[in-house]
């Protein structure tokens, strides 16, 4: 077969590293934000905040560099170092680099009212690493307590079998433990508070808790009959089944189900959090209704003033100034460029993060006007990520990064940008409403139904229907299941 050679052209579409940083930041919440900054700074002395700059920056920088410039291995060519050009780094009045700012200067006596919050608090792994330390137990045993205290998850429950515990003793700690040494020391644990906590389930876990109530009457010994003997009929709310089988009437069972429902299904759910960004929800927008006017203003507290370092400006300024050039400092200068451009490009990549959230923002205020206005969730029109990035110019994939990571703090309550989007379903007389509407008359009529006999998904859809929405009865059950109400069986009452 001959050899031969061909040409070809190919249009191909990539992500410049700029745009990949952009797309990275605009996924960050704004309880993350100072982290990734402080993470940039740690790793480009070039960047700094504007609050850093000081009599003695100059000279560190300068210590920093030259420690850095012995281990710097350049990539540019020879004629790379012969035609530099850094007057774009050492003109004067650099306005875009020096004193860029983040806070919106329009509303500066709002910054002080927008406050992050932030709390300090021991996780449950710190709290039962407590309580273990004041047990008297020897050394071995010890160990086996914090292996197990180390398998219980965030919600309290210790969901691994006992052969497993056994096997990362044997493994990990040389530690031959038997079965029943196990279940003895799980025992112990399961006297910790709060109370439930190390239980292998739900039913467990309930138990725990009821045994430490057992000198509260009557109702506690019914709850923990029922737990013991009728746990698959009280979960599946077959009432008559367990009355029978106890001998009991409406109020008795009343009373002991008012027992259980007291207990925490979660114990560990309540102590502290690990992760603090999914504890607290902090706003990325605030909208205020100033006169029947909204405005927007973007919450940038938590982010600090960046700008690009002066000591390595002037570095800059000195080569610049300087007659001798030599090939190690051409290569410290391509040092310094590479710096300040990554500080430029994240300083830009920061601006555009901002104006890309104000400018969804403001879309989606502007398409929801209504809601903001008054609160009605009726009043919420469908809409789709298209419609938003048709009008902002936007891509549909950048205005979902946006949707599904922020939040907007409003005088009605703190949503999730994704709480706006919904799709469309027609009336009787043709006209459009968002399935939001819908979820919410549906919400209402399950809210004021009779506890006692309540409404079917049959029921419901007729209801609906009556209101002149066109909808099916699998379309409502379906929207039942999001809004994570029951089916009718189960939100049966006494």
């Amino acid at each position: 077969m001959a050899l031969g050679q061909s040409l070809q052209q190919k249009l191909l579409q990539k992500l410049s590293p700029q745009q990949i940083q952009l797309m990275k930041l605009l996924q960050v919440p704004t309880a993350n934000l100072e982290e990734r900054i402080k993470e940039e700074l740690e790793e480009n002395p070039a960047l700094e905040q504007s609050d850093e700059a000081g009599d003695d920056t100059f000279e560190e920088t300068r210590d920093e560099f030259e420690s850095a410039e012995e281990e710097f291995e350049t990539e540019g060519s020879e004629e790379e170092y012969d035609n530099i050009d850094i007057s774009e780094y050492v003109s004067e009045g650099d306005d875009d680099i020096a004193d860029y700012r983040l806070r919106d200067e329009n509303y500066p006596e709002m910054d002080d009212k927008q406050v992050t919050p932030f709390k300090i608090e021991s996780t449950l792994h710190d709290m039962l690493a407590d309580q273990l330390g004041m047990l008297t137990l020897d050394d071995r045993k010890h160990k086996i307590a914090e292996q197990i205290v180390g398998s219980i998850d965030d919600d309290g429950y210790l969901r691994r079998e006992t052969t497993s515990i056994q096997d990362d003793l044997a493994f990990r700690q040389n530690i031959e433990a038997s079965e029943e040494e196990i279940e003895e020391l799980i025992s112990l644990i399961q006297q910790f508070d709060p109370a439930g906590i190390a239980a292998r389930n739900l039913q467990e876990c309930l138990l725990l808790q009821l045994e430490r109530k057992k000198h509260e009457g009557t109702a506690v010994q019914g709850a923990i009959e029922i737990l013991t003997h009728y746990f698959d009929e009280f979960t599946k709310k077959h009432y008559d089944k367990i009355q029978r089988g106890l001998n009991i009437d409406d109020e008795e069972l009343k009373q002991i189900i008012q027992q259980i429902i007291r207990l925490s299904p979660k114990p560990g759910g309540n102590v502290g959090e690990v992760n603090k960004a999914e504890s607290y929800v902090v706003p990325d927008f605030f909208i205020y209704n100033t006169g029947g006017k909204l405005e927007i203003t973007l919450n940038s507290k938590n982010a600090p003033d960046l700008r690009v370092s002066e000591g390595y400006r002037d570095m800059l300024k000195e080569y610049d100034r300087g007659t001798k050039k030599d090939k190690r400092q051409k290569e410290a200068v391509m040092f310094i460029k590479q710096k300040i451009d990554a500080a430029k490009w994240f300083i830009d990549a920061i601006k555009q993060r901002q104006q890309t959230l104000m400018m969804t923002m403001q879309t989606i205020l502007d398409y929801q006007y209504e809601f903001f206005l008054t609160g009605d969730e009726t009043t919420l029109r469908p809409m789709i990520l298209k419609d938003i990035a048709e009008r902002t110019g936007l891509d549909i994939s950048t205005v979902s990064r946006v949707a599904n990571s922020k939040f907007v703090q409003t005088e009605f309550g703190t949503y999730r940008l994704k709480f706006f989007f919904s799709e469309s379903l027609s009336t009787d007389s043709g006209e459009e409403v968002s399935t939001r509407e819908v979820k919410k008359i549906l919400s209402d009529l399950v809210a004021g139904e009779h506890k006692r006999k309540p409404l079917s998904d049959e029921r419901l859809t007729e209801l609906l229907q009556e209101k002149g929405y066109n909808i099916a009865r699998r379309t409502v059950a379906k929207y039942r299941e999001q809004l994570n109400i029951p089916v009718a069986r189960l939100r049966k009452e006494l």
